[in-house]
């Protein structure tokens, strides 16, 4: 058995912890409620396969939170703990798009910068060694022609050091050519954004992005009232990584980077989807433009698939996207077993966190994650007439 006897009690005192939906509110927009109920059965068999301990899954449709649900544990050991709606993830790549690439997009439409802009305008460190022409807008879509990740030595010397490796690295392919996943370009791109504002990162994202949509659970290295409702991952020297990121680069850059360190809830997660669906504003707050919002969608050839400008849209990386998204629906996943993805047309936000990595770091997700956004796309109205058991069984 994968995990302590003690965990599966838990689970199934525990079962599913529903949040407070109208079942009349779900109906009258035409939803079916069999179809997003066999998302519960979905989700259970992915916990007692051992494929994550537990789960977060959120889906709101035209404005509606039309599915919200926790199931499992959130911690296994020491001691179970019972996953809760509030229940804060170590994001992993999903840092990327919703703190990193929003931050970029907020730069593009105030003109700060440009989308084809070489990075050594900016860093003139990070032209050398063939890398002049590389752009922001190779960097957002992974063609930038770096290597995915370089040494984790390279950034145990500070943040300075860190960065002047990274400026040091050759190209490992001409810019413009070839998708190649790099978090190395991401932490360029998090770099930028400190150039170009002066402030860090994380302070930036907070100011101009999680406060005004009052994503009040959602930061770089969460503090002490966060911690205790915090899912874990695995262990660093011996102790229970919680509210530190579990990526080890981003841990050794103090946990601020462009390509991991955010920590989120599926709620929060939910107001920043549903934010880009209703072109940039929520709650009265305008975040991005209209037309920023055209951009962050709009669809971007790579030489495998595509992508958007810091998001997914169909390439190898696109399993957790399920089968009935529209063309337009953009998305990405993150290490630790997260994943969210937006479809405009259809005006749904889909949000699936756990903790896959947690105790032992043997899960997987994302096929599960796809077979749950399936079922959850399905329940549509407009996809009444389609079975979704194909990719569920």
């Amino acid at each position: 058995m994968r995990f302590l006897w003690q965990w599966w009690v838990c689970v199934v005192c525990l079962g599913a912890v529903p949040a407070k939906l109208n079942a009349d509110d779900v109906t009258e927009l035409g939803v079916s409620i069999q179809r997003l109920a066999a998302i519960e059965r979905v989700v259970q068999q992915g916990i007692d396969r051992g494929e994550m301990p537990g789960a977060v899954v959120l889906v709101k449709y035209q404005g509606t939170e039309i599915y919200h649900r926790a199931f499992g544990v959130r911690q296994v050991e020491p001691q179970p703990e019972p996953m809760t709606l509030d229940t804060v993830f170590d994001l992993a790549s999903l840092t990327k798009p919703v703190a990193t690439a929003s931050c970029i997009h907020l730069l593009l439409e105030e003109g700060r910068i440009g989308i084809d802009d070489p990075i050594a305008k900016w860093i003139p460190e990070f032209g050398q060694n063939g890398k002049s022409e590389v752009t922001v807008r190779h960097l957002l879509v992974h063609q930038g022609g770096l290597i995915p990740d370089n040494s984790i030595a390279d950034y145990d010397s500070g943040r300075d050091v860190s960065f002047q490796r990274i400026h040091e690295l050759p190209l490992r392919s001409p810019p413009g050519v070839n998708f190649a996943y790099s978090d190395v370009g991401f932490l360029v791109l998090g770099e930028l954004v400190e150039k170009v504002t002066g402030e860090s990162l994380n302070v930036f994202a907070q100011r101009r992005v999680f406060t005004p949509l009052k994503m009040n659970d959602t930061r770089y290295t969460p503090g002490e009232e966060l911690v205790p409702r915090t899912a874990p991952t695995e262990k660093r020297e011996g102790n229970w990584i919680r509210g530190d990121v579990h990526d080890p680069r981003a841990f050794l850059l103090d946990g601020v980077a462009g390509h991991a360190g955010l920590f989120s809830t599926a709620a929060d997660l939910g107001r920043y989807g549903q934010m880009l669906v209703q072109h940039g504003e929520l709650d009265g707050q305008r975040v991005f433009s209209t037309e920023a919002v055209e951009h962050i969608f709009a669809p971007q050839d790579v030489s495998s698939g595509l992508r958007s400008l810091g998001w997914d849209k169909d390439s190898p990386y696109s399993s957790n996207r399920g089968d009935l998204l529209s063309p337009s629906a953009i998305g990405h996943g993150g290490f630790t077993g997260t994943a969210m993805w937006i479809d405009p047309e259809q005006e749904l936000v889909l949000v699936f966190l756990s903790s896959r990595l947690h105790p032992d770091g043997k899960g997987s997700v994302n096929s599960l994650i796809g077979r749950v956004f399936t079922l959850a796309a399905a329940a549509l109205p407009a996809a009444k007439e389609t079975s979704p058991s194909k990719s569920v069984d």
